[in-house]
Formats: structure tokens, sequence, C-alpha cells
């Protein structure tokens, strides 16, 4: 009876075990973004999409849960450019299972990374060796877009959709890289000469029209100058010979050039940035320059009368 009573209070325990596994088995959630692929009796049956969906216990399985959401995979291609320089490009393929083609995703392929990492490495090396090392740095979005637009087609039959790819690194070998920076740093300099030398040049073609502008002005400051040194004279010879009827011209004039001789001897002295300048000084030598002068102003006047 002992026994009886322990087994009836047992039976209802593995019951419930048994009900509670059953519902474990037959009722499947999915989560958003994501598709589960369910086989009955090892064929496929159907896609289930997110939500709740319910499974005939030991008939019905979960064969696989894809990710519909998108997906990187990166790919480091080493190869040669046009004029023989080796690489290593780095390329970024984003991607996603198609939400219509899951049991093409699923069964078509068994490594889809390895599948899509296999069309990089094809297309790259196809590519890349058409161009020069210069021209994969520029054109570096017609190699991505070539990238995508050869693995689209191929996997879009595959169940898998490439959003995009991206060329997110090229690196070249060092020692090309340093002769590069080599390149660039000699251009830089010779811009920056060329820049320096033009700029020497506006400075010195500025100086030269400011200096001729100086002189041209200093040239009529002296022009004015003597002309209205010339009129002074004028006037003080006309003013001379007005109150000393007995003077002659010549008197008069050489009463001016000494003048003038006094008056340069005072400039020489009051222009501190002259140099040594040694000139006769003495009353002898004064009379010498006053008798020289006059001799010069007799022939000349007996020329211009020969000439006349």
């Amino acid at each position: 009876m002992q026994e009886a009573s322990e087994l009836n209070l047992f039976l209802p325990v593995v019951i419930g075990v048994l009900i509670l596994l059953l519902l474990f088995k037959s009722v499947v959630i999915v989560t958003e973004q994501t598709a589960v692929v369910i086989e009955r009796l090892g064929k496929f049956h159907r896609v289930a999409i997110s939500g709740i969906s319910f499974l005939i216990p030991f008939i019905d399985r979960k064969a696989s849960v894809q990710n519909l959401r998108v997906s990187q995979l990166d790919v480091t291609v080493e190869t040669k450019t046009k004029d023989n320089v080796f690489v290593n490009i780095k390329v970024s393929a984003q991607y996603k299972v198609i939400r219509n083609k899951v049991k093409d995703a699923y069964y078509s392929l068994d490594n889809p990374r390895g599948q899509i990492s296999s069309y990089v490495f094809d297309i790259v090396r196809a590519e890349v060796p058409k161009l020069e090392l210069d021209d994969v740095f520029s054109k570096k979005d017609d190699i991505a877009t070539a990238v995508r637009q050869n693995i689209a087609e191929i996997m879009d039959d595959y169940g898998y959709e490439i959003i995009k790819t991206l060329l997110t690194d090229i690196d070249p070998d060092s020692k090309v890289k340093e002769s590069m920076n080599r390149i660039n740093a000699a251009k830089r300099d010779r811009e920056a000469a060329l820049e320096e030398a033009e700029g020497k040049k506006i400075k010195i073609i500025k100086e030269a029209e400011a200096e001729a502008e100086s002189k041209r002005l200093s040239g009529e400051g002296i022009a004015r100058q003597r002309l209205e040194i010339v009129r002074g004279f004028k006037e003080s010879v006309v003013d001379f010979q007005d109150s000393l009827k007995e003077v002659t011209h010549d008197e008069v004039m050489q009463f001016v050039l000494m003048t003038q001789y006094f008056d340069t001897i005072n400039n020489i002295g009051a222009n501190s940035k002259n140099s040594s300048i040694l000139l006769p000084h003495s009353p002898g030598a004064i009379k010498d320059f006053q008798q020289q002068m006059a001799t010069g102003t007799f022939v000349g006047n007996k020329l211009a009368k020969d000439i006349d």
C-alpha cells in the first residue's frame, strides 16, 4: 500500500515534467532581425520570423538561427601595383542575409565569410595591378565599387546582399613610404623656395620703384631749389648793381661764386655722413681759387663772343 501511494505521488510529477518538456520543444520565440530555419524530419519545412512559432515535438526541429542585421567582414589583401610596388589593402565588406532568401543563405554556403573573403581577394588582385601606386590612392573608391558590384551579383544567388565595400587602408612597403615622404618633402621645399624667391623679387621691385620715386621727387626738389637759388642770385645781382654803379658783371659773379664756395664748405662740415674730403683752405688758396673762377669766366665770355 505504501509503495502504491508513493507511485501515485511520483507519477504526476513525471507527467508534469513531460508536459513542460513538450511545451519547451513545441514553442520557438524568434527575436527581432533574426530568422529561424525549421526542419521537419530532416527536411526544410519553413522559416520562422520574429515572434512566436510552434513546432511538433520530436518531428520539427530548429535547424539554424540566421542574423538579418548588417555584418562586416575585414579582409587584408597583399597585391602588386602596375609599377611593381607591393601593397597591403584592407577591404571592409558590409553584408547581410536577404530576408526572403534565408533558406538559400543557410543551405547554399557552408562558410559564407570565407566565400566572401575569397571573392574579395580575387577581385582586388584583378583590379589593383591595372593601376600605379598613386592611382590606387586616388581611385580607391573606384576599386571598392568594382569589388562590391562583382561580389553583389554572385552573392545574391546565395541569399546574401553586399551593401557596401570600403578600402579602409592602403599600406605600401615601408621603404616605398619613406621614398614618397622624401618626394613630397622635396616638392614642398621647392614650392617654399619659389615662394620665397617670388617674395624677394617683389620686395626688390618695390624697393627699386620706391627708390626711383624718391629720386624723382628729390630731383624735382633740387630743380626747384636751384630755380629759387638762381632767382635769388638774380635779384641779389640786380640789387648789388643798383647800389654800386661801378661794379662790373664779372666782379658780381666772382662774389656769387665765392659765396657758393663757402656755403659748400659749410654743408660738408654739417653733414656727418660725408667721408673725409681734402680742400685747399688757406687765404692764398682762396685767392688762387678766385682767380681761377675769374679766368674761367673771362674765357667763357670770350668763347661766346667768338662764336657770335
